[in-house]
């Protein structure tokens, strides 16, 4: 199965990257899934349902938020009626929608997707992101109920997200982690046969710190002091993501390939 990531999708210019590009590189590629994560797709703060309606259209099966779950109310009802968005695993109990399900794919192969938020440096407790997983993965094993499976580690350390990756080794067909906005060279098949990568970048305009807009994050950096609100920077977005190839009888992966396309990055995906 040939399976793409894209990480965090940022602002107008991140969701016209999207638009722009991923149903070019689902006919090239011969993609079977594709999962998008959309979580600051909206002014850079949470996922509206009109916006997760483009990324849709644009040719996401699923697409994936993370602790700005819920920045834009609607989101709060639209979840409960669209079954491809998904949220963090553990998330409040109270929060509508789900935080893992399984997808059919092409020709009827059945795709768990998953996220979850790491604990280190978060700005909120969160559950146990491991123990939310190996529920999951226990109940969805590979080469059984489903032919491939996909965990968004939605957190900011480094290393927690490598503990992630080891810790669904065999287990899991893709750990990949989102939310930092900055791609990781580390893309790599790991002992037991999961394709990882620490954080597949932003699709958004990397003119900027982080997706946003330079002036505001320099001044408060070098002043300390605040002068206007974060705005998402505008210029022509780099689609960044990971490419995934995997074996259907046991849900191994056996080709993984960083992706960038268009924007100021290097362009680099499969050939």
């Amino acid at each position: 199965m040939k399976i793409l990531f894209l990480g965090d999708v940022m602002g107008r210019s991140g969701r016209a990257a999207v638009t722009a590009h991923l149903p070019r590189l689902r006919a090239d590629w011969k993609l079977d899934f594709v999962v998008v994560n959309g979580e600051n797709a909206t002014s850079g703060m949470g996922l509206s349902g009109a916006h997760a309606t483009a990324l849709f259209d644009a040719g996401a099966d699923v697409v994936t938020l993370g602790d700005h779950a819920f920045d834009q109310k609607d989101m709060l009802t639209h979840i409960a009626n669209e079954p491809r968005i998904i949220r963090p695993l553990n998330y409040s109990k109270a929060a509508p929608g789900v935080g893992a399900r399984v997808f059919s794919a092409k020709g009827g192969r059945k795709v768990l997707v998953a996220q979850v938020l790491g604990q280190v440096f978060m700005k909120r407790p969160f559950d146990d992101p491991f123990s939310a997983v190996d529920a999951v993965l226990r109940q969805y094993p590979m080469g059984g109920q489903v032919s491939a499976s996909l965990i968004d580690m939605h957190c900011e350390a480094t290393s927690e997200k490598m503990a992630m990756g080891h810790f669904c080794d065999g287990r899991a067909s893709i750990v990949v982690g989102s939310h930092t906005h900055v791609p990781t060279a580390d893309a790599m098949i790991l002992p037991g046969g999961t394709a990882y990568q620490t954080d597949a970048g932003m699709c958004g305009d990397y003119n900027s710190v982080i997706g946003m807009d330079k002036a505001e994050p320099l001044r408060r950096f070098i002043t300390g002091m605040p002068k206007a609100r974060f705005t998402p920077a505008l210029e022509e977005a780099t689609l960044s993501g990971l490419y995934v190839e995997t074996d259907d009888q046991t849900g191994k992966a056996t080709r993984v390939e960083m992706v960038r396309q268009g924007g100021r990055l290097s362009q680099v995906g499969p050939q």
